[in-house]
């Protein structure tokens, strides 16, 4: 399968292709972890993905608790503020109905008695399964399936294959990266050069390949490398934007600790609201950008300085990549804040790339500055699909 768009990169347009489907899940998705959930998960059990998809939907919905007589009250009352406030995806799973269904009906008498019924069995099931309690609040129980959710769709979708270039600061290690081919030496079977070793089975005529027609990648390693994924949390990321970078989050925290380095992870609104040191514990990242709710203003300075806290006493290569729908909002002048902390933190060797959603011509000026500041990338994003992708594309590229 192939995937092919153009990005803003700086002043370069940089292609996607070769994207491959994932399909094996290992590890440990957190620490002391419901097994019966994980099991379930993994199995696809219908009811247990659904609820888990309900509760994902929430949490990014900035829901935190789900009561059948308020849910059907506020539905009731005036259906459009309860679109506004649960969104769509919430309303079809905790009723049953597509959204339009519901609004088209909710004055009928007998249309209002199933829908209490429905959202009632719906909510009765989550206090049955722990994840709600007694007041109907969202459980830890709850968090964690919402995280083996994202893990496990994540996983599902398609991660970035060969486009991994140079790495900085390379030196030998026998994990490295794929480097020139050479004649097989007893090296990792996923080290095998399968088209150059097909390539020269043909060329000798041979009906099936032998030990002496094998080749593999010679491995170069490279300098380990720190990134920190700082997510906007603000309001205005209510909902799928926030659903889509979680997503992108757990595919970078997957593939960069599956390469050996370490992942930090920010979560800004108005201020800090989340913030972990880069690190291998892939665990504690999934639970963090899990539980991440949408509120409040932006503040980028600040997350910038937070990073630059965040790397303090680690080497090699250090990148920060910020994913934004608009621009800072916190301080008397928050371009000019977030500016003069991008310069500072370039000059202690920290690059900088952001990844901009629906960006207006003001937010995509001043992103455009920072990226430039910071020595990095800028990516426009207009379909909320391709985030994971253009997150894993910088990574490579840092």
């Amino acid at each position: 399968m192939t995937f092919s768009r153009k990005v803003i990169t700086g002043s370069r347009d940089v292609p996607l292709a070769g994207w491959e489907q994932i399909g094996e899940y290992s590890g440990r998705l957190a620490p002391g972890a419901d097994k019966g959930l994980m099991r379930a998960v993994l199995e696809n059990d219908k009811g247990t993905v659904e609820e888990g998809k309900l509760i994902a939907d929430a949490i990014n919905q900035g829901v935190q608790s789900f009561t059948a007589s308020k849910l059907f009250e506020q539905l009731v009352k005036n259906y459009s503020v309860a679109q506004q406030v649960f969104g769509e995806s919430i309303i079809r799973r905790i009723t049953g109905y597509e959204p339009g269904e519901v609004r088209k009906n909710i004055r009928l008498p007998e249309f209002q008695r199933e829908l209490l019924r429905r959202i009632e069995e719906r909510v009765d099931r989550l206090r049955e399964d722990r994840l709600i309690d007694r007041e109907g609040n969202l459980t830890e129980r709850a968090a964690d399936l919402a995280g083996l959710i994202l893990y496990t769709e994540e996983l599902d979708n398609l991660l970035p294959e060969g486009i991994t270039g140079e790495r900085k600061q390379r030196k030998e290690q026998p994990y490295g990266i794929r480097d020139e081919e050479r004649n097989f030496q007893k090296e990792r079977y996923s080290d095998i050069a399968i088209r150059k070793t097909l390539k020269r089975a043909i060329m000798r005529r041979h009906e099936e390949i032998s030990i002496k027609d094998l080749m593999s990648f010679k491995r170069k390693g490279r300098g380990r490398k720190s990134v920190i994924y700082a997510i906007d949390a603000s309001g205005s990321m209510k909902g799928e934007k926030l659903g889509k970078c979680k997503k992108a989050g757990i595919a970078l925290a997957y593939k960069a600790i599956d390469e050996k380095d370490d992942v930090g992870l920010i979560v800004f609104g108005t201020g800090i609201k989340s913030a972990i040191r880069p690190t291998q514990d892939f665990p504690t990242l999934l639970r963090e950008i899990t539980r991440a709710r949408a509120a409040a203003q932006t503040d980028l300075a600040g997350t910038i300085h937070e990073a630059s806290m965040q790397f303090e006493g680690i080497k090699g290569t250090r990148h920060l990549l910020l994913i934004t729908d608009g621009l800072p909002t916190k301080g008397e002048s928050p371009e000019k804040d977030t500016l003069e902390a991008a310069s500072a933190v370039s000059a202690s060797g920290v690059t900088i790339s952001i990844i901009g959603i629906e960006l207006d011509q003001r937010g995509r000026a001043l992103a455009e500055k920072i990226v430039e500041v910071g020595r990095g990338r800028l990516f426009i994003v207009r379909d909320l699909k391709e985030i994971d992708k253009l997150v894993l594309l910088d990574y490579y590229e840092a």
